[in-house]
């Protein structure tokens, strides 16, 4: 069982749709999935498994990652009328969701090309549980990059292992001791914190919550003492407030992408 059968059995919980089996048999229909609204389209892909798993046939008219207007018919379905309503909900939910990410995603990376090209907005694991391979995947369509997936693939020494550790030098020596084929990267909260990981030569070092002006200061010293750390920058980072940071950071993170966000709006029509 993948997510999408769990997503389904969430909604079926072993009975099925009592509505539709009370109403229909084996009567056929067609169907289009419509966009109320422009967006940046994204799970199609998920939306046409939903269906293969209710036993509908699902047609895309649009891609992943393409710009659909208001009124923009982005697929078809066809099938018994249960098949298509046992998945209508799940279906419209998931591309109402990530293309809700992927839309806002581009805005912001858009506007922040034109004032640095090379900056990259990356998203954070505040994402919905269950959910986070979706959710990353929209930022992806949008521009974004999905940053670490999870606690497995990147170290992240953070507030809390420094706290617990006791010291934040023997922190990251630690760490570099015996993790050696992963990027390391290292939040901190104080100039002399970013100078002294500057100085260890980890890989990344992420500003959290610095204003933009302390945040350019510290930038320019670590780049002096070490030129290939990436800067990231972290922390209450909004659409208002991102163009501050970009012209001197290499990446910015927001949690903004994947908590924040209000869905795209799509709905299902039969068609008569």
């Amino acid at each position: 069982m993948d997510e999408i059968d769990r997503f389904l059995e969430e909604d079926l919980n072993g009975e099925g749709d009592v509505t539709s089996n009370a109403l229909f048999t084996n009567e056929l229909a067609s169907a289009r999935i419509i966009a109320k609204e422009s967006a940046v389209l994204a799970g199609i892909d998920k939306a046409a498994t939903v269906f293969d798993r209710t036993g509908a046939t699902f047609q895309k008219e649009k891609e992943d990652g393409s710009i659909v207007s208001a009124m923009d018919v982005v697929a078809t379905v066809n099938g018994s009328v249960k098949s298509i309503l046992v998945g209508e909900r799940l279906a419209l939910n998931i591309i109402g969701r990530m293309s809700g990410i992927a839309t806002q995603t581009k805005r912001i990376v858009d506007s922040c090309h034109r004032i640095n090209p090379n900056v990259n907005i990356a998203a954070t694991r505040k994402t919905t549980p269950g959910f986070r391979k979706y959710e990353k995947k929209a930022v992806e369509l949008g521009g974004g990059e999905s940053h670490r997936f999870g606690l497995f693939d990147a170290v992240m020494i953070k507030d809390n292992h420094i706290a617990a550790k006791g010291s934040f030098k023997q922190t990251i020596e630690t760490v570099t001791s015996k993790i050696s084929d992963k990027i390391i990267e290292v939040e901190v909260e104080t100039e002399d914190q970013a100078i002294q990981a500057a100085q260890m030569d980890v890989d990344v070092i992420m500003l959290d919550n610095f204003s933009a002006r302390k945040a350019r200061e510290i930038a320019k010293k670590i780049k002096d003492i070490n030129s290939s750390i990436m800067i990231e920058i972290s922390g209450g980072i909004t659409p208002e407030n991102i163009h501050d940071y970009v012209k001197f950071a290499d990446r910015i993170s927001m949690g903004y992408l994947t908590h924040t966000i209000k869905n795209s709006d799509f709905s299902l029509e039969l068609v008569k």
